[in-house]
């Protein structure tokens, strides 16, 4: 019995780890469209067993979960300046993140895992300066606007 449940939870383990992907996020002093101080991707849909990656393109950033601004039981992470981080994501909800020196200029991302906006208050409520927070406003609303639709397989209209 104990070997079968072993097994089993193996068996799971190894599926969820072959489905997760690595998400890479650089931090930016200047994108494409002229933005400055910005991740390279600033909502940022994910799946529990995901790996985001943050990568400090342009020197002088961090990437780093706002302080209590993630689901519960999700662990909190710090990047160091200038250095990768990576974020392991572990559970569903949503988790917003800063680079520490830039986040009053709106240098924050959103994470949002399995589509789940139960903590929507709590990141609202998070103490994120400046432009930061009006960003994590917009995002917010940018992905409960876009939250993708599961593909019919029996699509019936004619």
């Amino acid at each position: 019995m104990k070997t079968t449940f072993l097994a089993t939870t193996l068996l799971i383990g190894t599926a969820i780890a072959a489905s997760a992907e690595t998400i890479e996020i650089d931090m930016l002093n200047k994108n494409a469209a002229g933005d400055q101080m910005v991740f390279s991707q600033e909502l940022i849909r994910a799946e529990v067993g995901d790996v985001i990656r943050f990568i400090p393109t342009d020197k002088s950033h961090n990437a780093q979960s706002a302080r209590n601004a993630l689901p519960e039981g999700q662990e909190d992470f710090r990047g160091k300046m200038n250095k990768e981080v990576e974020y392991t994501v572990t559970e569903t909800g949503l988790t917003a993140v800063i680079c520490q020196p830039h986040q009053a200029m709106g240098m924050v991302a959103l994470i949002v895992v399995g589509n789940d906006f139960s903590n929507a208050e709590q990141i609202l409520g998070a103490r994120i300066p400046g432009k930061g927070m009006d960003k994590i406003e917009a995002l917010l609303e940018e992905a409960r606007a876009t939250v993708p639709v599961a593909e019919d397989a029996d699509d019936t209209s004619s």
